[in-house]
């Protein structure tokens, strides 16, 4: 049996292909029958849109079309002709159905009916056939072709840096050990302590939580480089907006300061976006028609002002707000949200962490455009960032987008071996740890900066999914790591 003979219903619906000869292959979503005709929806992934194909009992055995359940995958030969009836231009009448896989009606959970976000995370392995998560998915490929487009175009390297590492580039400890002692005899130190050096690594490892530290020592050499990998944090939030596994987008490139890094980060996501409207409009228009109805299942004061289309439109057609966390604050403190106590956090001294509902407020609110904020509280930032002259402040950038808040981290990189050296020690970050990080600023030092983006999170984004489980195709959460 060749398959490779096959018609994909994307290139049926965009080519005249009426009086045409030609095989498809797909599942059946539904079908509907009397005892004249037989109407099958088939749809095989390469679209949202389902096509229809009209077998007439006459040509078509009984015994074979009884078997075209919902969820069941044919094989289907026939000829393309003019569609008799509306919403699509043709239709094909079948010669041949072969049953390639059966799907039992009475156990096949995906049957033609509304199904909640909530039981569709419990059979992730079949999901993916719903018009929903086709949708999300092909958005999902879309944007990751889109972000290799745009730093290939840009002269950047790819790199792939470890998915097994002993270092914790945020310092925050939320790690996956990696082993392969016995954890039931781990062999022991005199002090009682697990003795790592009879490891495989020799040495405590984990999953990494970052590419970054890697990726700097790249940018020494190559100048302009991006990962894009999966990483990982042991982080037990059980949210909408948390996974312990998910994919991160981290250029860093040397010869640049914290400005250059701010103009490539605002033009790479509307670059990523516009080529999502581009080449995924009729899911997008699909997904946006699926987030409108949603929206109006909520209170009325907790619907969002922009729908999915017109937000990716809003981050894409207006010039991004620049402005330092100093008079973000100043903004937010003096603000009738926060004077009547609308903020769940109030703001009410400079150094306080801003939370989504902040960055939010000065995204949908106050400026009505995207925020990049600069000049953090050096206290609640990175090590790693460069420390400004006025010995409060370094050199980070937040990207704040509507519905979301922060989309986007980054930092000019402190390229200072003694000014590195000195905040590791305040924030008691050992150095012999980090020494081959350390040796990029000993030999050959220059500024550089760089930013990671969540790739989930702008999936969630440009989806319009209110959970981050729906965008990624099996998820990992706490208690959960099925399929």
């Amino acid at each position: 049996m060749a398959f490779n003979n096959r018609v994909k219903i994307k290139n049926v619906l965009q080519q005249d292909l009426i009086g045409q000869e030609i095989t498809l292959m797909g599942w059946v979503r539904t079908k509907r029958s009397n005892k004249n005709v037989s109407f099958i929806a088939l749809n095989d992934g390469s679209i949202l849109t389902n096509y229809q194909v009209v077998a007439d009992p006459e040509v078509i055995a009984e015994e074979t079309l009884k078997r075209c359940s919902t969820g069941a995958c044919l094989k289907i030969q026939g000829t393309v002709v003019a569609s008799q009836g509306s919403g699509q231009q043709s239709e094909l009448h079948a010669r041949s159905i072969e049953v390639l896989g059966d799907a039992d009606p009475e156990k096949y959970p995906l049957q033609p009916k509304k199904h909640s976000l909530e039981f569709l995370r419990e059979i992730a392995h079949l999901r993916m056939r719903t018009n929903t998560f086709g949708a999300v998915f092909r958005v999902r490929h879309t944007l990751a072709y889109a972000v290799h487009t745009y730093f290939h175009t840009k002269g950047f390297f790819y790199i792939h840096t470890p998915i097994i590492t002993a270092s914790d580039a945020e310092g925050a400890g939320e790690t996956f050990k990696v082993t392969t002692l016995d954890l039931n005899r781990p062999p022991k130190k005199e002090d009682g302590s697990i003795d790592y050096s009879q490891d495989f690594f020799e040495r405590e490892t984990n999953l990494t939580v970052s590419g970054q530290l890697e990726g700097e020592l790249a940018a020494m050499a190559l100048s302009e480089i991006y990962t894009f990998g999966p990483t990982f944090r042991a982080e037990n939030s059980n949210t909408t907006r948390h996974l312990a596994e998910f994919w991160m987008i981290e250029p860093e490139m040397a010869f640049y300061d914290a400005e250059d890094n701010q103009t490539l980060a605002e033009d790479f996501l509307k670059y990523i976006i516009s080529y999502a409207l581009e080449h995924c409009a009729e899911d997008l228009a699909f997904l946006d028609q699926r987030a409108a109805e949603e929206e109006q299942t909520k209170p009325a004061e907790q619907r969002a002002e922009l729908g999915l289309l017109d937000k990716l439109h809003f981050v894409v057609n207006n010039d991004f707000v620049r402005l330092t966390y100093t008079e973000a604050i100043d903004i937010l403190r003096n603000s009738n949200h926060n004077k009547k106590k609308k903020f769940s956090y109030l703001i009410e001294s400079w150094g306080t962490d801003l939370q989504s509902e902040h960055e939010r407020y000065l995204v949908e609110k106050h400026f009505k455009k995207p925020v990049i904020l600069t000049d953090y509280p050096k206290d609640i930032k990175a090590f790693y960032m460069r420390q400004n002259e006025d010995g409060k402040t370094v050199a980070a950038m937040d990207i704040l987008f509507p519905g979301i808040g922060e989309i986007i981290g980054g930092s000019q990189r402190e390229e200072r071996l003694d000014k590195i050296t000195q905040r590791m020690k305040e924030m008691h970050v050992p150095e012999k740890e980090l020494w081959w990080y350390l040796d990029t600023r000993r030999f050959g030092a220059t500024p550089h900066a760089g930013f990671g983006l969540g790739f989930e999170r702008m999936v969630q984004f440009v989806t319009g999914m209110g959970n981050i489980r729906d965008v990624i195709a099996f998820p990992r959460t706490p208690g959960n790591a099925e399929f």
